[in-house]
């Protein structure tokens, strides 16, 4: 990244991004209520600053604690810049790493008597977010991360869902950062990929089609033989009766002793043999019937489990592609020693609320000498290069150096020859110490939270309620598009994180037992 000299200009110059913010009425009032002290304390923050230069797509926001501050960056350099007002003492905003996840352009607190936190835009689905607010000159807020009003409103249309939200405790900046275990693409891999996820998304339909059809005629198979056992059994009980009867009428004539009673048994013994002789034709001829009737069940009931595990194949290939097209986060985590990858699908999340990530992939990784701390470092793909990608790195927690955290980790391999040749600008690789938080869930990217750093802010919210269960394999309610398979139930199961801070008064909790994943 290009290390611009910070340029500031009024808020005037804002308008190149959009209108300039109106401060409203109830917040002038609140800053004419404010005392001396406070007063003088708000006269030493920075303003709102604008780089003087055309500002590019947001690709991640940092907010110090520390400056009560945060600012934006694209591709070159910072772009915008303002105070802010995180958590106060007991509810402070938790450091760490997170992720846009909604946008609210006039949200309102479902937890804090229905105030309004306009142009919201939700880092974790348990209440922390940006927002507009005052901003008193410190921090003050339940945790969320409040901005000038006017900013906030400028900022609002800016922004995507899975930019990259870094809370730092103390000042951090992107710095330019190279090494060999980056991402790098083949252009020959990123251009095929259009076509690639066309051609699979249209073998996709297909098995989906086919499976469909399947499944019909395994359905009305069924139908037609359901009726089989009760016919049967019907034939059955009558075959029985009639040679009960031509049992009885065996008897009656042993038993007769006179010429008449003989003549009158035997006419009873021919009528009960005919009976029963008709009988066990109608039973053998059912059964008969009844026997491609069953093999037509069998035989569409695996035509259609084939024709599924087609369709499954398909549509995990077709969805490959598709997310081939998405910038990819990786997490690799020193208490877990595992890695995660993560790439947004922008599909609704069924349940409401947000979009859905991939979650497919996890997989054991290796550390050198796990015990000694690797730090919190975010890596970051700013833009194409002559060599693939620009990188830059921010690091927010103390351990090992950048450099020297990446050296090392090893790898899998196969991980990086799926995910690596087509990987775009705005890709990240963070690696920390920490485990994801237990906020980490499909409707996130990555949620890490410092666990040395105050955490009240998380401590006063309930978690993040179970998300849905496992979906169906080919979409919602069977409507496809391939993003079924995304959908796994978060373990209840959790347990302190063993926080550095003593006497335990913050915790957050990370999953005990990962929920199990399939590659894509």
């Amino acid at each position: 990244m290009k290390n611009l000299k910070t340029t500031a200009r009024s808020t005037v110059a804002m308008r190149r991004w959009g209108p300039p913010g109106i401060v409203t009425l109830a917040a002038m009032v609140a800053f004419a209520a404010l005392g001396p002290a406070t007063a003088a304390k708000q006269t030493r923050q920075v303003a709102e600053q604008v780089a003087q230069r055309e500002a590019g797509e947001p690709i991640m926001a940092i907010v110090s604690i520390k400056s009560q501050q945060v600012t934006f960056y694209d591709a070159e350099g910072w772009i915008l810049r303002a105070p802010v007002s995180t958590g106060t003492t007991g509810r402070e905003t938790p450091a760490g790493v997170f992720a846009i996840v909604e946008k609210d352009r006039d949200h309102r607190s479902t937890m804090y008597d229905d105030a309004w936190m306009p142009h919201m835009q939700r880092i974790t689905w348990n209440g922390i977010a940006l927002h507009g607010g005052p901003l008193p000159g410190y921090a003050a807020s339940h945790g969320c991360v409040r901005m000038p009003f006017g900013f906030a409103e400028n900022l609002f249309d800016k922004t995507n869902i899975g930019m990259r939200v870094i809370i730092s405790p103390n000042d951090a900046a992107p710095a330019d950062f190279s090494h060999p275990s980056l991402f790098v693409p083949k252009r020959e891999a990123i251009a095929a990929v259009p076509s690639r996820a066309d051609k699979l998304s249209y073998e996709a339909d297909e098995a989906t089609r086919a499976s469909d059809e399947a499944k019909k005629a395994a359905a009305a198979a069924a139908k037609e033989a359901a009726s089989l056992p009760a016919s049967l059994r019907k034939l059955e009980q009558q075959k029985t009766r009639a040679d009960a009867e031509l049992a009885f009428a065996d008897k009656t004539l042993a038993n007769a002793k006179t010429d008449q009673a003989r003549a009158k048994a035997e006419e009873l013994k021919q009528k009960a043999a005919a009976k029963a002789a008709d009988a066990t034709t109608q039973l053998d001829a059912a059964k008969a019937a009844a026997q491609p009737k069953r093999d037509a069940v069998a035989a569409t009931k695996e035509a259609a489990k084939v024709a599924a595990t087609k369709k499954a194949d398909a549509v995990k290939a077709a969805t490959d592609a598709k997310l081939a097209l998405e910038p990819v986060s990786v997490y690799i985590s020193r208490a877990t020693q595992k890695l995660y990858v993560r790439r947004n699908t922008h599909k609704p999340a069924p349940d409401g609320g947000g979009e859905v990530f991939d979650t497919s992939i996890e997989v054991p990784v290796t550390i050198r000498n796990p015990d000694q701390p690797l730090g919190t470092h975010i890596f970051t793909a700013m833009a194409r290069n002559d060599t693939g990608l620009r990188w830059s790195v921010v690091t927010i927690d103390s351990g090992d150096d950048a450099k020297n955290a990446l050296d090392r980790i090893t790898i899998p391999q196969d991980v990086w020859d799926r995910i690596g040749p087509t990987a775009l600008p705005r890709s990240s690789i963070i690696i920390s110490d920490e485990p994801l938080s237990a906020e980490t869930n499909y409707r996130t990217e990555f949620v890490a939270v410092l666990s040395h750093q105050p955490q009240g802010g998380f401590i006063t919210r309930k978690p993040t309620a179970p998300p849905m269960d496992v979906a169906s394999d080919d979409g919602w309610d069977n409507g496809g598009n391939g993003f079924g398979f995304f959908y796994q139930q978060r373990d209840p199961y959790v347990q302190p994180a063993n926080p550095r801070r003593q006497r335990g008064q913050y915790q957050y909790f990370q999953s005990t037992q990962p929920m199990q994943r399939s590659w894509w």
